[in-house]
């Protein structure tokens, strides 16, 4: 677990470097240590607190206000997906990221409807742990390959099971470059890939992207994916 790659190295940090702010939520007492101890070796990484369940957290995140969560899924008292849900609804600017065991886990979805911005193994690395937490705290989602695959594909099944039709139901609608930009999007495409796609600047396609997650009401491309699917604009 959280097994250190040969020759990472930490990134530069200075005094002046804003620290990522952390708390950690966890039932099992050693994993919180395993996570406390990696953690706190990183400059730019803070743990401001620790939760063993749900309802802990909730309580936690109101009184420090984390830039991440990392959370666990099965919880004693309150699970990691009510917990998720709640602290979206109070605070929807804290990034919360699952950490669990299996990637069969049907409650990995349930937790990213709930707006959990990512989902990672408990086994992976130090490394990608590290990496990955720092994305989620500059708005970006982080999933396992593996897990993202799934989850097109349990949304793609859902909206043909449903039958709906792809119609404009927002307030304000969607233009059809933002359209196109979210198709992409849904399919896994980079911003880069989608700015070859549509013959765009990578720049133009941010823009776009930013209007198409504001129209939408959601804050990443994942909830973005999930929204337009429950929505039938994809």
């Amino acid at each position: 677990m959280f097994a250190r790659r040969r020759g990472s190295a930490t990134p530069p940090y200075t005094q002046t470097m804003k620290k990522i702010r952390l708390l950690l939520v966890d039932d099992q007492s050693l994993f919180r240590e395993a996570l406390r101890t990696l953690l706190s070796l990183q400059p730019d990484l803070e743990i401001v607190a620790e939760a063993e369940n749900g309802e802990r957290a909730l309580a936690l995140a109101k009184v420090h206000q984390p830039d991440v969560i990392l959370m666990d899924l099965r919880m004693p008292v309150m699970g990691g997906v009510e917990a998720t849900r709640r602290i979206q609804q109070t605070a929807p600017a804290i990034r919360v990221m699952v950490l669990t065991t299996f990637e069969e886990d049907e409650e990995i979805f349930e937790a990213l409807r709930a707006g959990a911005v990512g989902y990672l193994l408990k086994a992976c690395s130090a490394d990608k742990l590290c990496e990955s937490v720092r994305a989620a705290a500059k708005g970006a989602a982080v999933l396992e390959p593996s897990v993202a695959a799934r989850l097109m594909a349990e949304v793609n099944r859902s909206a043909a099971h449903s039958g709906r039709k792809a119609t404009q139901v927002l307030a304000d609608p969607l233009t059809e470059r933002e359209l196109a930009v979210l198709k992409l999007l849904a399919a896994g495409r980079s911003n880069k890939e989608i700015g070859t796609g549509l013959n765009i600047t990578e720049g133009t396609v941010k823009n776009h992207m930013t209007n198409v997650l504001g129209k939408l009401g959601v804050l990443d491309r994942t909830q973005a994916a999930l929204k337009a699917r429950e929505l039938g604009l994809i």
